[in-house]
């Protein structure tokens, strides 16, 4: 009795120990899989972010190879010429591109910052009409641009305003077409801020609005600028949607905003790129150069900005 009674403890130990050492090695299993699933992800990131660093030092050699006998004063203060050939530039194109860039910060900036507040901090979103909003600017995110080009196309030069082939016709298209990335960026900035902060102002006897614009709006300033930062840098490079709204090629004199023709900067390098005349073609490899200095240069001041205003929570 006294063996099988010692028996029993013994396979009952050996039983718990066999358990211990299946769960032990199924934990390993899946720890190694887990280990090679997140090498394999980081690989994958890695040569994704090397292809697209190369890509780009690829096309900036390239613009630099082909282009680099036209970076003088000439590309700057000179307009478009097919007969100048040789001393042809970009004068027109930078106005107008300038104009239009200044006619969509005076439109995202209010708007988007606007209908983020509203609806992250003052939305009912049991009403069907918020959910809708929300919908709807999440769709305008992904839409061709070449869309908004038509309605601009339709309700900003022929319909209800009727303003004409002019430079803020281009502007408001562009504006449009960048606005869901300027809301969504603001939207996510601003439910970033703790919300004890807001809290805190409340419980101090403010309004809402006053904590939100006193408290919040401070403290989600960067993150609100990331999103102009990324509306500008997509609206200085588009061309599909101003070719609608009239940005003509060869436009010699220098744009107003609500009368005249206009151009801008990617629509004459598409058609300087086009020509099969060589100093058309290095003109064209220039004025990416010179669009990529003007796209750093506007950018510059708004991640200075950014930096001096950023909180760490």
């Amino acid at each position: 009795m006294a063996n099988s009674s010692t028996r029993i403890p013994s396979r009952a130990g050996a039983a718990v120990a066999g358990a211990r050492a299946s769960v032990q090695s199924g934990l390993t299993k899946r720890g190694s899989i887990a280990d090679v699933g997140r090498a394999a992800f980081v690989g994958l990131m890695i040569v994704a972010l090397s292809v697209a660093v190369v890509a780009i030092f690829a096309i900036l050699a390239w613009a630099f190879v082909e282009g680099r006998t036209r970076l003088d004063l000439d590309l700057i203060t000179n307009g478009p010429s097919t007969a100048r050939r040789a001393t042809a530039g970009y004068s027109v194109a930078i106005v107008g591109t300038l104009q239009i860039i200044a006619g969509v910060i005076a439109v995202i900036v209010p708007l988007g910052t606007g209908a983020a507040i509203y609806l992250e901090q003052f939305a009912d979103r049991s009403k069907w009409y918020n959910r809708a909003i929300e919908l709807n600017i999440q769709n305008l995110a992904g839409v061709p641009s070449i869309v908004f080009g038509i309605l601009g196309l339709a309700f900003f030069v022929r319909g209800p305003f009727s303003w004409g082939l002019v430079a803020a016709a281009g502007s408001a298209t562009i504006a449009l077409l960048v606005l869901p990335t300027v809301i969504l960026a603001s939207r996510e900035a601003i439910r970033a801020v703790p919300s004890s902060i807001l809290e805190g102002s409340l419980a101090l006897g403010v309004t809402r609005w006053q904590g939100v614009r006193k408290q919040v709006l401070p403290a989600a300033f960067p993150g609100i600028l990331t999103g102009i930062i990324l509306a500008i840098s997509r609206a200085i490079g588009e061309a599909a949607p101003l070719l609608l709204v009239g940005a003509l090629t060869f436009v010699t004199f220098y744009p107003s905003f609500f009368e005249g023709g206009f151009s801008a900067l990617p629509v004459l390098i598409y058609n300087y790129a086009g020509r099969a005349q060589v100093e058309f073609q290095i003109l064209a490899a220039a004025g990416v150069l010179l669009m990529l200095v003007i796209l750093l240069a506007i950018n510059s001041v708004a991640i200075w900005l950014r930096a001096r205003y950023e909180r760490t929570w």
